[in-house]
């Protein structure tokens, strides 16, 4: 008996059971296609080295098993390096983006200079290579002798949010513009403050609508802290370069480029479930 003691006899209808049968007959098919499109295409790529004169040597320099395994290690613990210095960026990413969208998105004319300052902030940073920005705090902080040293780590946390702070809040920007501004015409009716309605009505909705595009910013972050190897600090990539001076074999390189994809893999994986998710339920007429 179903819900509401109404008996629940219903059975699929030949049409149907044909029609499932169908698909099922089309996604094996699918796979099976896919299967042998992987294996031919590993294939070619086996006779491609195989047939090349200079596989022997690369794969001697490059694709070393035993140093791979050594050199794992002192990867490994690079690797920390560069997670400390993600999870410090995260948090100043998010407060510096979030507040420079909702200074650009103002339309107060006190704000007026804030917000000019924070167009030519967004124009400037998005505009530079990571690494010459890496290279201007990384060594012109330095070179100021404000005081005693500076911890190499501390500069490349502020350089990486510096850089990602302007593109995480370009995404914000598009987020909280579209909203409807009946959303924020309905809030100030309540009675809402200015903020209060950015902070209770709007950000949530457009956090919301630009999740997508913020997980992409944020597993392109983690593959550029391994840029901070370039002003000193002795992290994953670091830590393959001086592998790689020691026993002069690049295998450790590709140790550490391993370890990145296997770290950034879930979270690239996330992304695009979501992703797929959105469009799933925005082509269905949901609620996203």
């Amino acid at each position: 008996m179903s819900e509401g003691g109404i008996e629940d006899d219903w059975t699929p209808s030949p049409i149907e059971l044909e029609r499932r049968a169908f698909a099922r007959r089309a996604s094996v098919k699918s796979i099976l296609i896919a299967a042998a499109s992987v294996v031919v295409f590993a294939g070619v790529i086996a006779v491609i080295l195989a047939s090349s004169t200079g596989w022997v040597k690369v794969r001697e320099a490059f694709f070393d098993p035993q140093v791979f395994i050594h050199s794992l290690p002192a990867v490994g613990k690079g690797l920390l390096q560069n997670l400390k210095i993600l999870a410090f960026s995260v948090v100043g990413v998010a407060f510096l983006g979030t507040l420079i969208a909702v200074i650009r998105t103002s339309r107060s004319p006190v704000l007026f200079p804030l917000r000019f300052l924070a167009a030519v902030y967004v124009d400037i940073v998005r505009g530079m290579p990571a690494i010459l920005l890496l290279y201007l705090i990384g060594l012109g902080i330095p070179g100021l002798r404000l005081g005693g040293r500076i911890d190499p780590v501390l500069l490349g946390t502020i350089a990486i949010t510096i850089c990602y702070s302007a593109y995480v809040a370009e995404v914000l920007r598009s987020g909280i513009n579209s909203i409807h501004p009946s959303q924020r015409a309905g809030a100030r009716a309540l009675g809402l403050s200015h903020m209060q309605t950015m902070r209770i009505v709007i950000l949530p909705q457009a956090i919301r609508n630009v999740i997508p595009a913020l997980m992409n910013d944020f597993v392109s972050m983690q593959k550029d802290v391994g840029l901070v190897s370039i002003i000193g600090v002795v992290d994953a990539v670091r830590a393959a370069q001086i592998e790689v001076a020691r026993i002069w074999n690049f295998t450790p390189y590709v140790a550490a480029g391993v370890v990145f994809i296997l770290f950034a893999l879930p979270f690239v994986r996330l992304a695009d479930w979501y992703t797929k998710k959105v469009r799933t339920r925005e082509q269905r007429g949901g609620t996203v």
